[in-house]
């Protein structure tokens, strides 16, 4: 799997102070902010992954911004 994520694209993981121990991610494209996640993960690893399925949603042609 590769953690390289693709130009413009950039994520931030941040913990979240609630519930602690859990962490949220943010999608910018070209330093806007184009997605953020909407549910606390367990891990920094698992919010990395599920940034990077949201990233792949929104390179996908005809995409809005990877939102459905």
């Amino acid at each position: 799997m590769a953690n390289e994520v693709p130009h413009p694209y950039s994520i931030e993981v941040s913990p979240l102070p609630k519930p602690e121990g859990h962490f949220q991610w943010a999608i910018r494209r070209s330093g806007k902010l184009i997605e953020r996640s909407d549910r606390p993960h367990r891990s920094e690893a698992k919010a990395f992954e599920s940034a990077m399925e949201a990233v792949e949603r929104a390179m996908k042609p005809g995409a809005d911004g990877g939102r459905r």
